[in-house]
């Protein structure tokens, strides 16, 4: 009858109203879900060197990259699901091609089944407005 239901119970000492108390919990059950991706896709797990200072850079680039990724992921693919860093790196990036002469111009073949390749045309449709500010400040 229920079948479709999830239920959970949370004990809290806030004061907030129920829903309040449910959106901020899911929320943070979210963040799990963040960090094992950090350890399984981004080596995350791995990362303690020998010095306080290294170990930090390590970690900063590895939430560059998985803030990168993240950005892909919503910006470019527009997917209802997101894929792991595994995923995306056999679907779009581990994808085999070679360079053919054409005249005088190269030309990219790249090694794709018919299936596949309107996905992947599709992936560079998406208009993109680059412009960006650096300060010097």
């Amino acid at each position: 009858m229920h079948r479709n239901y999830r239920y959970s119970a949370y004990f809290t000492n806030n004061e907030f109203a129920a829903t309040d108390v449910w959106r901020m919990y899911r929320q943070r059950g979210d963040a799990e879900n963040r960090i094992k991706e950090l350890k399984a896709d981004f080596g995350a797990e791995s990362l303690s060197l020998k010095g306080f200072y290294a170990t930090e850079a390590a970690l900063i680039f590895s939430m560059i990259a998985y803030n990168l990724m993240s950005i892909f992921r919503i910006f470019v693919l527009q997917e209802k699901t997101q894929k792991t860093l595994t995923t995306l790196r056999y679907r779009t990036f581990a994808i085999g091609a070679y360079f053919e002469k054409v005249g005088d111009t190269l030309k990219l073949k790249i090694a794709l089944t018919k299936k596949r390749r309107k996905w992947f045309r599709g992936l560079w449709d998406y208009p993109i407005d680059l412009q960006m500010k650096i300060s010097t400040a």
